[in-house]
């Protein structure tokens, strides 16, 4: 760390400590975006002795890897022909920004497209860092033309206007098979979707780091010695 005009700078090599975390949120933030989400379930397990990952239902348009704080949103399925049914929804995307993740449980929604490019387009202008729907996506070719990530159960041309109602912002929900509440940490990567509690994310995160460091060591060493036994036995890693 050192001291730049007066302010804290921390650099990205610069070891934190868990106290150092707490104090800056925002450090804490940075540093999820380079753990795996493999690293950060394993940790989860033996810091929380729980399971805090989404199921494997839920997948990415494109190979992606982002973390961000969880705004989540609920969709309730009703049928209707109430032109504000939907209004809460586009206004939680204006309620998020830099480093937001849109989190939405869709109720029933694996044939029902909870979001599509015009959300997608406004979530990228605010700075979400992704989106994570449980339920249907479309309008992937706007989606990847702007390269907003965007997790899902699969592309669906429907819609879910008419069909639901805006549920509620910021509650407790289960997505993907595992609770999230706002301001929850979602990591996300190519091997899926972690959620870490937020009043645990800097103790989780030293323990992940941790085991990315083992990991990653581990390459060189069974790339030298041939042999993944003898490397689980030094760095007591699998």
């Amino acid at each position: 760390m050192a001291a730049v005009g007066g302010a804290l700078v921390v650099r990205a090599d610069t070891p934190m400590t868990q106290a150092q975390y707490e104090a800056n949120p925002a450090a804490m933030l940075e540093a999820y975006r380079h753990v795996e989400a493999a690293s950060v379930s394993d940790a989860e397990e033996q810091v929380l002795h729980a399971k805090h990952y989404m199921s494997h239902t839920l997948q990415p348009i494109f190979p992606t890897k982002f973390a961000g704080t969880a705004l989540t949103v609920l969709l309730k399925k009703e049928e209707n022909t109430d032109l504000n049914a939907l209004s809460g929804m586009l206004a939680a995307i204006d309620s998020g920004g830099p480093g937001s993740v849109y989190v939405m449980k869709v109720e029933d929604g694996a044939d029902i497209a909870g979001m599509g490019g015009l959300m997608g387009t406004a979530m990228f202008a605010r700075g979400f860092a992704g989106a994570v729907i449980d339920g249907g996506v479309r309008d992937l070719p706007q989606l990847k033309k702007i390269g907003f990530p965007v997790f899902s159960t699969g592309a669906v041309p429907s819609t879910s206007v008419g069909h639901y109602r805006f549920g509620g912002l910021n509650g407790t929900l289960v997505v993907g098979g595992t609770q999230v509440s706002a301001g929850d940490i979602i990591v996300a990567d190519q091997d899926g979707i972690a959620v870490v509690p937020r009043a645990r994310a800097a103790e989780v995160l030293i323990k992940a780091q941790a085991l990315d460091n083992s990991e990653h060591s581990m390459y060189p060493y069974i790339d030298r010695f041939h042999s993944i036994v003898e490397a689980v036995k030094q760095f007591g890693r699998i």
